[in-house]
């Protein structure tokens, strides 16, 4: 298994309004779905920060996201380790297939892949 990149997800009531300030930092607009937003960096991709409204298909907002190469493998692992499983194993409509798990520090983490 390997990590593709870590993204902290921000609680924000309106997104969007990130954009400009974060932009003056470099970050530019890689996706929006309108209840959240990722802003990344043109010359390293993998460098991200994404902004929450709310995730309308789980029960809670992560804290943060993992991409990774399998995330089966990863969600297996997991699994028997006795983590706490807050949202099940799912492919998303958007072409993510994932599941949050939370940490021993109460954090709820999106681990994720993309189909």
């Amino acid at each position: 298994m390997s990590v593709r990149r870590v993204v902290p997800n921000l609680s924000a009531a309106a997104p969007e309004g990130n954009r400009a300030f974060y932009g003056l930092l470099g970050l530019e607009e890689v996706m929006n779905h309108g209840w959240i937003m990722t802003l990344a960096s043109p010359e390293v991709p993998a460098a991200q920060i994404s902004f929450m409204a709310a995730d309308p298909t789980a029960p809670v907002a992560p804290d943060l996201s993992v991409e990774v190469d399998d995330v089966d493998a990863v969600y297996a692992a997991v699994r028997e380790s006795g983590a706490e499983i807050v949202h099940p194993l799912r492919d998303e409509e958007w072409g993510v297939r994932r599941f949050f798990v939370r940490d021993p520090g109460g954090r709820v983490v999106n681990v994720l892949g993309h189909r």
